[in-house]
């Protein structure tokens, strides 16, 4: 019988045990770090709301100095920047997911071998990466689709009804129609993010050891998940609560380092731009740049420190799957517990020479 979801736990944790610490080896867990961040690993991480006190009516002090201290800028050059800011934002968005493609099998790779390699899995997993890419591009444009359709058609027929417009000779049918589109809205959260863990969890795994494509893919992970659906059920209801686990736990971490690292860069910004200000430095296409530069540094550091950090749930939640789906799939159940090898065969002993007769 295939394992269990909840005793795969134990397994990820001693191959996690076993990579990270049995032995400590810094340049392998840098390297984690760099393809865990770049392959999206992160995304266990908690998320934190902060009660805002904020009253626009009311300007402190230094609401007044940061007033001073950013003049206002020219409308011309402020639209320009952000048109180039969202060209450039769409061209590093495409890229970036093609980056993340790559990488997501250099990570199954280096989880899978537990010795982590960026220019030779890069330049070994070009193929495999670029039809996982064209694949999440693809399912994308479905996703945006299939959401337009479901929310903007229904929320487009209630305009023409006049519903919003009256919202209160409509109320029965708003709070039905609400509570309706809430449920829709979380069935189709819930597919959308369940497909997108099964293809980087078990379409990602046949790609990398088979060759083929996510869509053949998909036709041969279908038929497992009908044969063993409570397994597969209790994967993602376990991956849900580990999920949560790690995001609680380095949210907190990751909240800490957010202030040590914010409260002097704020001062020092601060003091950059009063600095500039006595210069006689403007807000222009130069300085705009210079500051946009310093943020994208900023922001890079911060995410590397914070992947750094996560290298253990980096490792651990591929480890995950691996020891999952290794139950269920031959193909990774022959890597991961490779046969040994067998033992040469022996001659039999030569014949004792027969004594020469008398």
């Amino acid at each position: 019988m295939p394992i269990s979801a909840v005793d795969t736990i134990t397994l990820a944790f001693q191959h996690a045990k076993r990579q990270l610490i049995q032995p400590f080896r810094f340049g392998q867990w840098t390297r984690l770090a760099i393809v865990g961040l770049l392959a999206g690993e992160m995304g266990s991480g908690g998320s934190f709301n902060f009660p805002s006190s904020f009253n626009p009516r009311h300007q402190s002090p230094s609401h007044h100095l940061l007033g001073q201290a950013f003049p206002k800028i020219d409308p011309a050059l402020l639209g320009a920047l952000i048109a180039v800011l969202m060209v450039t934002g769409l061209v590093f968005t495409i890229v970036m997911l093609y980056v993340s493609s790559v990488m997501r099998f250099i990570l199954f790779d280096s989880v899978l071998a537990k010795d982590c390699h960026i220019r030779a899995g890069w330049s070994r997993r070009q193929a495999p990466g670029w039809n996982y890419f064209l694949w999440q591009l693809g399912f994308m444009v479905v996703t945006l689709v299939a959401a337009v359709l479901l929310f903007g058609v229904p929320a487009a027929f209630a305009w023409t009804l006049g519903w919003f417009s009256h919202p209160g000779e409509h109320l029965v049918a708003l709070i039905v129609g609400g509570i309706l589109m809430f449920f829709v809205a979380a069935a189709f959260f819930i597919a959308v993010a369940v497909v997108h863990v099964f293809t980087k969890d078990f379409v990602v795994p046949q790609m990398a050891l088979e060759g083929i494509g996510p869509i053949e893919a998909w036709r041969r992970l279908w038929p497992m998940i009908q044969a063993d659906n409570r397994g597969y059920a209790g994967y993602v209801g376990m991956k849900i609560v580990l999920a949560i686990g790690a995001g609680i736990v380095f949210g907190i971490v990751t909240l800490i380092l957010a202030l040590m690292l914010a409260i002097p860069a704020v001062a020092v910004a601060i003091a950059a731009v009063l600095t500039g200000k006595s210069a006689g430095l403007t807000w222009n296409v130069f300085t705009i740049t210079a500051a946009v530069i310093a943020a994208c540094i900023l922001f890079v550091v911060f995410m590397y420190l914070i992947a750094l950090i996560s290298v253990p749930v980096i490792v651990f939640f591929p480890a995950y799957a691996i020891y999952f789906f290794a139950a269920r799939y031959r193909a990774l159940s022959l890597v991961l517990y490779p046969p040994p090898p067998a033992a040469p065969p022996q001659e039999p002993p030569p014949f004792p020479v027969a004594p020469a007769p008398a």
